[in-house]
């Protein structure tokens, strides 16, 4: 997984393969996934990160296992 910031337009970008993209769905006004032949997800689109997902906090955690 790779995600890109561009400033200049509070865009937050993250990619989850390499694979092709062959159709964008607008899910809202500011999120845009993208989806690859066989329907599954390649990258996601946040459009206003900043304002709308706070990007400046963000973190990644692997968890091993979940607690039941």
């Amino acid at each position: 997984m790779k995600i890109n910031y561009f400033e200049d337009t509070d865009t937050a970008l993250f990619h989850f393969s390499e694979k092709e993209v062959v159709e964008t769905r607008e899910v809202s006004e500011n999120v845009y996934l993208d989806l690859d032949s066989a329907g599954n997800l390649v990258s996601m689109t946040l459009e206003h990160a900043g304002e709308k997902a706070d990007i400046e906090k963000f973190s990644f955690e692997r968890l091993k296992e979940v607690a039941n």
